[in-house]
This record gives C-alpha cells, structure tokens and sequence, in this order.
C-alpha cells in the first residue's frame, strides 16, 4: 500500500473519530473519571500542580508538559482544556509517535486534491477542524525536525496552508504538547529544534512520578476498584493489608499506568499471592519482605571477606609463579578447591600462554636468555647454529652471483 492510500484510510484515526464525539470527554464516563484523578490528591506536589493548572488554564498560551511515560499528562491537559475560555469547544489529542512521519503533515494540516496519488477530493486538517479549541500534541519529541518547521509557523502565526495548496489558512487553536524524552538531551542532539522549543515553553509543567507521591497511591487503587469493576463486570475487590502495603513500597516504574493494570489482574485473578510475588520480583526483593530496608551488615561483611579473599588467593598465585598446588599447599586448601575459587572469582592466568584449561602444570619451554638452560640441552642449540651456518652458506652465492650481473 502506498502513502497516499494510507492517508486515505486513515480517516478512522483516534483523533477523527474523536471529533465526531464518539470519543468525547462529556460523553466517555472513563474520561471524566480520569479527570477526578486530579481533583483529590494528599501529597503536596499533584497539590502545587493542580494549583499551577488552574492558574494556567485561562491564560491563552502554549503548555508544555514534561514527566515519564504513564505518569498521567494527559489528565493534566485535559484538567487545563477542562477550566480553560474553550471549554465547550473541541479537545483534540494527537499521538505524534503513533502516525508516521509522511502521513503527519497530511494529518494536521490537511490537503488539497491532486496533492498525491489518491487524492481525489480536499480534506481539512485537524488543526481546522479542532478551530476554537485545544490540540494536544502527545510525544511530540517524535515529530521529524523537517515538520517542525511548520508547526513552529502556526504557534507564531496561527496560519498554514494545507498539502499541495497555496491558499493561507487562519485558525484559532490552543497547543498543549507533552513529552517523555529528555527535552536537554534532544536539544543537544539537534533532534528537537531550539525555536520551537522555547515557543512551546512559555508555560512547562512537570507532572511527578507515582513514587513522588506515594500518598495518593490508596486514592488511585480505591478509584481503580470501583471503575474497572464496572467496566469488568466483577465484583469490587479491595486489596488485602499485605498487598497495600506492598504496592505503597513498590517504586511502580510505569507509574499510574502501571498500577491501573495490577489492579486490573487484582480484579480479574483474585490472587494476592501471585501479584505479590510479581511485585517482589519487580522490584528486586524477596517475597517475605515487608518493607524496603537499606543493605544490612551482612551482605556488606560477606562483600569485604570475598574481595579479601579474592586478592589473597592472586596473591599467592603470583608468588609460586601461578603453581596451584604449592598456592593450594599455602592457603591449606586442597586443588579442587582452589580451582573453584578461581572460576568464581574469575581468576585466571593471564600472565603465561598456552594454560591448560583443567589446571594442569603447563610443559616449561627453555629461554634463550637463560645460560642455565644453554648448558642443560647443548645438542638443541647446536643444531640451530648449524642450519643458519648452512642458510647462510646457500645464500652467499646467490647474493654473489646477483652482484656480479
């Protein structure tokens, strides 16, 4: 399938079926419900945030919104169109990640007919029909640096024009954009670009992660039981004193999402067990602990004594010349021993080639430089002298005969 037939199939989107209200928040009970989430909060920083979109909704400006994947940003920007002038018009949100980049120009700008292959009639662009009211613009560190050229030009101007046409479109609309890359590291990469970063922040907005706010953990887990046990169809099950207290201490990496799914398979498995043990995996501790304690004295003491015993072995390695049985006869250990010492601790020799594999005594080869050994094996350097006596002897007449021609 070509491009530009996939444009055209791609009037079912998200974003299109939205604006025929099939997805609109006064009509989804699961998105008013989501906007709840912000209204009742305990911990101190979701209550300075909900302060600072309540000072910002009014105010006719572009946001953006930063924090990790999951950590609820687009409950934020819907609580900022929610108590925004353009409340009763249009919220539209837009997944840059999830379009490619050569349908996203033709998706938010719209195009004219003839534009491509396909395109046998005009069609708007969601900025026109979201007129009036706000876009948010999800991943929008995913937007190719050719397309934000153009969207730095409608944040500034407000006009655009669609693909393939010439005619300049005016519109009225409010950008919310929200990421979770490193916004620094981007700009430094030259993957965002530097204007349209500091257009889109007039006003930025970080939304905590869920281990930031480990107070409204109860609040999300009570409001997760009783909507998802209706969209299910189950009975609301609470969560057992030993699983809450599991999922307080928990560090929950995909933060709200995250949760929202473990409560899912709290209702639907009804095994506190298995989602305990999967917490615990998780995070990296064992199923019977019950709290998140600091390294004990322990694992530290047994951390030193390997390290201590690590170089005392090398140690002795070196001094008998890498010799395991008179290293093994020092350490009062036997060979087997030594050697399973060794692989655990990664021990090997790398100061001698050739070493066996089993640690076995490697065959000791003569040094030259030794006039010990010269005197020991006599026949062996008596018979290198004379091949190079006779090497030599067949080349002199050749070298001869070359000169005299």
């Amino acid at each position: 399938m070509n491009a530009s037939a996939r444009v055209m199939e791609f009037d079912g989107s998200v974003a299109t079926r939205e604006l025929r209200g099939e997805f609109n928040a006064s009509s989804s009970p699961e998105h008013v419900a989501a906007l709840e989430e912000l209204l009742e909060t305990r911990s101190q920083v979701m209550a300075e945030l909900r302060h600072q979109i309540d000072r910002v909704a009014t105010v006719d400006v572009p946001v953006l919104l930063l924090g990790e994947s999951g950590v609820g940003k687009e409950f934020a920007a819907r609580a900022i169109h929610a108590r925004s002038l353009r409340n009763q018009r249009t919220f539209l949100k837009i997944n840059c990640a999830a379009l490619p980049s050569e349908l996203l120009e033709s998706e938010l700008f719209g195009y004219e007919s003839g534009a491509f292959t396909g395109a046998v009639r005009p069609k708007p662009g969601l900025f026109e029909l979201c007129d009036h009211g706000t876009i948010l613009l999800d991943e929008i560190g995913e937007i190719p640096p050719s397309l934000q050229a153009k969207l730095l030009h409608v944040l500034q101007d407000q006009q655009f024009s669609r693909l393939g046409g010439r005619r300049i479109i005016t519109v009225d609309v409010r950008i919310v954009a929200a990421t979770n890359i490193d916004i620094n590291k981007a700009l430094e990469r030259k993957t965002f670009r530097t204007d349209l970063y500091y257009r889109l922040n007039t006003i930025t907005l970080h939304v905590p992660p869920l281990r930031e706010r480990r107070e409204d953990i109860p609040l999300f887990i009570e409001h997760f039981i009783d909507v998802l046990s209706v969209q299910l169809g189950c009975a609301p099950r609470p969560l057992s004193p030993r699983a809450m207290q599991a999922c307080l201490e928990h560090s929950w990496p995909g933060n709200v999402r995250e949760l929202k799914s473990f409560i899912c398979r709290h209702l639907v498995l009804q095994d506190d067990d298995a989602l305990l043990a999967e917490l615990y995996s998780a995070s990296g501790s064992s199923a019977q602990a019950t709290s998140v304690q600091p390294a004990g004295l322990k694992p530290r003491i047994a951390s030193i004594r390997a390290e201590a015993e690590k170089q005392l072995i090398e140690e002795c390695l070196r001094k008998s010349r890498w010799n395991r049985t008179e290293t093994a006869r020092a350490l009062h250990i036997s060979t087997k021993t030594l050697w399973n010492k060794m692989r655990q601790y990664g021990i090997t020799d790398s100061s001698r080639r050739g070493d066996l594999s089993n640690g076995e005594r490697k065959r000791k080869f003569p040094t030259v430089d030794s006039q010990a050994e010269r005197s020991a094996e006599p026949d062996f350097f008596k018979s290198v002298d004379k091949v190079r006596s006779i090497e030599f002897a067949k080349r002199a007449p050749v070298s001869a005969s070359t000169g005299t021609r």
